[in-house]
């Protein structure tokens, strides 16, 4: 199903140069999958699906969860960049940030000379002061914000949209709340490219409001605000960079309507909606809550299954759990708070961050903003159970190289894994 564009209707590109806005691909996939296998598969990925996703070699064995690595939605936005990058090879390419939120993905779309335009800073806008009419700008999948989508069709370059379809199931949401007055509360990160682009959806048909809970403590405060127990002076000063312009809270929190960012803790946004309306329901009574409070269940299938997965994973004992992906990105940090509860977890955003020399490996502690090194991280000697995941934007191979690594570590080389 084709679902329109933020902003109004464009139509349809083809090879019309008149026509800007493309969102079902180029029809080039057979001629990039060459690419794409070379780019991302891993050898010893297939393997473990192979064998039921368990590896033993020597005393080492390794578990990797049923669900991970690429979803859908990532898989499709590579995939049209390579397609319009196949397009376009004589036009500046443009990317809108992060195709997705993954170093070695965005590094070789730069190599493919695709120029990646970040905002200055975090939760703020882009430039696009250097982009041309005749220039080409992929939309990532995370989506752009209302705003970003009029400045690129008042530019009249072409779009390549590859929205995920989970994040405009979202905006449609968080579009029909505002549409029926209804405030959205969305967990989330404020600076989120995903959470600011669902977040300006409030605007599409008018002045709707939004306000962004990062977890349940903040979350709590609202309900706080909800209750009575909370003045809307401190409320602002604690959500003052996270709510919708002119934003008034005796006004704007009489109705809500919960959504969130697609890629968190699907358990803390269910228990959060909960948690709201219960608010609601003490403060007003529940027949008011039921007339001005809604929510809806909008995390992602792929994130879902990926955190179910581990879920699945940890019920047999490790001793220890690797979580693959980004560090600035959020399934995957979702994936190792929810590894952290149950075993010792180290999340690493690439293979190389596991030294098998040295046996130690470079990693981000849950909560910190800094990487550390960590020796001896793996039992010297005796048999040893090594849990892998991924977050949905960490590519087969990377997987696979992280896997080989754990081997080496005790000086099984990967050839020696059949």
């Amino acid at each position: 199903m084709t679902i329109a564009p933020a902003g109004p209707k464009l139509r349809e590109a083809s090879d019309n140069p008149a026509e800007v806005y493309f969102r079902k691909g180029f029809g080039l996939k057979a001629e990039v999958q060459e690419d794409l296998a070379s780019d991302y598969n891993g050898r010893l990925v297939d393997l473990l699906r192979a064998r039921e996703f368990v590896l033993s070699a020597g005393e080492v064995t390794v578990r990797l969860a049923r669900e991970f690595g690429f979803c859908y939605g990532v898989e499709r936005a590579v995939d049209y960049a390579y397609q319009t990058r196949r397009k376009f090879p004589e036009r500046r390419v443009f990317l809108a940030g992060e195709i997705i939120h993954n170093p070695h993905v965005n590094a070789k779309l730069r190599e493919m000379g695709v120029e990646i335009l970040n905002p200055p800073a975090p939760g703020q806008g882009i430039d696009y002061s250097g982009v041309g009419k005749e220039d080409v700008v992929i939309l990532p999948a995370f989506g752009v914000t209302i705003e970003d989508f009029e400045t690129l069709r008042e530019v009249g370059c072409v779009m390549v949209d590859t929205t995920c379809g989970s994040v405009l199931n979202v905006w449609k949401r968080v579009e029909s709340y505002a549409r029926d007055g209804y405030t959205a509360l969305i967990h989330g990160k404020y600076y989120h490219e995903e959470t600011r682009a669902t977040a300006s959806q409030t605007a599409k048909h008018g002045p709707g409001h939004y306000i962004i809970v990062r977890n349940m403590d903040e979350a709590r405060v609202v309900c706080d605000f909800i209750e009575g127990r909370v003045p809307a002076e401190s409320l602002m000063h604690q959500f003052g960079h996270a709510v919708s312009p002119g934003f008034d809270p005796d006004r704007d929190l009489s109705r809500i309507g919960v959504a969130n960012q697609t890629t968190m803790l699907a358990r803390e946004s269910l228990a959060i909606g909960v948690e709201v309306g219960a608010a609601m329901a003490r403060a007003h009574g529940d027949e008011y809550a039921q007339a001005n409070f809604k929510t809806f269940d909008t995390i992602c299938s792929a994130t879902q299954e990926r955190q179910d997965a581990v879920v699945e994973l940890l019920r047999d004992p490790l001793d220890a759990m690797v979580v693959i992906g980004g560090f600035n990105s959020s399934n995957t940090l979702s994936l190792a708070a929810l590894c952290s509860e149950s075993v010792k977890t180290y999340h690493v955003e690439d293979a190389e961050a596991i030294d098998p020399e040295k046996g130690t490996i470079r990693h981000r502690p849950l909560g910190s903003k800094a990487e550390v090194d960590t020796a001896g991280w793996m039992l010297e000697s005796g048999p040893v159970r090594i849990g892998v995941t991924a977050g949905a934007s960490t590519p087969n191979n990377k997987i696979g190289d992280a896997v080989a690594r754990i081997f080496r570590t005790r000086g099984i080389a990967a050839d020696r894994i059949e």
